[in-house]
Formats: structure tokens, C-alpha cells, sequence
């Protein structure tokens, strides 16, 4: 593990624009990419630096929303208001700019995003969050792949078996996302501060291959990156929801 604040718990049983959230259950089927560290045409210095001040196609509310402590941001870029299909990148703070480390093709909502989120409407909810809590349900031999968040490994994270067989392993990882949920707590816990109504359960989780209830899926070579890499020291926060909001 790595960072000051990990701990290691073992159970055995038992997402831009103007403003940019997911759901209990997340879920959808197929393997996604594992992975690229995206490219582009050379920029010149002194405008590339002028760039780098602020996470790309980010409004200002939202930008705004993001901490000043945080040096590790976890961009989704939706598609599309209704569209299931997104893109994660992940962007670490050097100085007063942000370096683009690797992106990643990924799913949120089977019905796109939302500003207003509630239980079971398929639409991940638009906004900031932070990244504190992660888990999952691998055992023996790679139980634990060297997170520095705070991880749980309890049974009980599993997806239900009344799911399709190919959203079994949707949560082997995980990466709780902070709405409406107790931060420092395991990713499955049910504790809803804002009430059930406004959902919960919102995860950064492995991939099926299409969309979710209203988590953020990216491919398992992702999830480990992402696992290794967040650090709490760095106060890492998602940034999540369509281009055009």
C-alpha cells in the first residue's frame, strides 16, 4: 500500500462544463481497451503552459469546485447527455499546471447524465467529487493490486448472481466516488447522508462492455492503474459529466 492514510481492511464474508455524479447497483456487458497514453501535435511552450493551468473543457463552475489541495483529478468526459459512452483521463498537478498521464475508454449511465440525480433514473450525476475509499472482491492470488487509497476486500462487494454472467466481475475493483456516501467508510456502505431517494452506491468499477446504472466502468488494466496511482496525499477528486454540460 502507499500513502500516509492507507489501511487494508480483509472481509471474508459478506464522472464538463458548466457542472458535471452514481447510482446503487452499477452494471453492463464486454471487455474495454486496457488502455493508452494518449498523444498530440507539439505545442509550443508558452502556450502549452498557459493550457495546463486548468483541467481541458472544464467550465468554470466546476472548475472552480475542484480543491486547491488536489493534485490528482480523474476527468470523465460523456459523450453525450444520453449517451453511455465516455472517456477517463487522468491528469496529475505539477506546479501550477496539470500533465495528462493516460486515458482510458470507458461507460457511465445506460441513460447518459444528469444535474439531478436520484435512485434508479440510469443517469450518472453530473459534478466534483472526491476519491477516498476503494475495495473489491478478489481473493488469493491478486487480492490487492498495491492501492494507496484505503482498501477493502469483503465478498460482500460482489455483484448479485441474478445479474448477467458478464457483469460478475464488475467489481473485483472498485474506487468509491464521495456522493452521498460516508468518506472513510467501505465502498458497499449503504449509509446514505442525503437520503435514499438521491441514490448511492457510485463507483469507478471494471467494465462489461456498455453501460451501467451509474457508475463510471473502465477495463481492469485501468482499474489497477488507477488503484496504484491515486494517492491520498494528493487529494484526488473525480471531475464527471457530458461535453456540452
Amino acid at each position: 500500500m502507499r500513502g500516509a492514510g492507507a489501511r487494508h481492511a480483509v472481509v471474508t464474508t459478506t464522472v464538463l462544463g458548466a457542472l458535471l455524479i452514481p447510482l446503487g447497483g452499477c452494471g453492463g456487458p464486454g471487455p474495454s481497451d486496457s488502455g493508452r497514453t494518449p498523444t498530440g501535435a507539439p505545442v509550443k511552450a508558452d502556450r502549452r503552459e498557459a493550457e495546463n493551468t486548468r483541467i481541458p473543457d472544464v467550465g468554470d463552475r466546476l472548475q472552480r469546485r475542484i480543491p486547491a489541495a488536489s493534485r490528482q483529478v480523474v476527468a470523465v468526459y460523456g459523450d453525450g447527455k444520453n449517451s453511455s459512452d465516455a472517456t477517463v483521463v487522468l491528469y496529475t498537478r505539477r506546479g501550477s499546471g496539470w500533465d495528462r498521464v493516460r486515458s482510458w475508454p470507458a461507460h457511465n449511465g445506460k441513460k447518459g447524465w444528469t444535474t439531478d440525480h436520484h435512485e434508479g433514473d440510469q443517469r450518472s450525476p453530473v459534478g466534483v467529487f472526491t476519491l477516498s475509499d476503494a475495495g473489491g472482491v478478489l481473493s488469493d492470488p491478486d487480492p490487492d493490486p498495491g492501492a494507496g487509497l484505503p482498501y477493502t476486500r469483503s465478498a460482500a462487494i460482489a455483484a448479485p448472481r441474478w445479474w448477467p454472467r458478464s457483469y460478475w466481475h464488475d467489481f473485483d475493483y472498485v474506487i468509491a466516488i464521495d456522493y452521498n456516501r460516508v468518506k472513510g467508510t467501505p465502498p458497499n456502505n449503504q449509509t446514505r447522508p442525503g437520503g435514499y431517494a438521491r441514490g448511492g452506491g457510485i463507483w469507478l468499477h471494471m467494465d462489461h462492455g456498455s453501460g451501467t446504472s451509474a457508475c463510471v466502468s473502465v477495463s481492469r488494466a485501468a482499474m489497477r492503474y488507477l488503484l496504484r496511482t491515486l494517492d491520498p496525499d494528493r487529494h484526488p477528486v473525480v471531475v464527471m459529466g457530458d461535453r456540452a454540460t
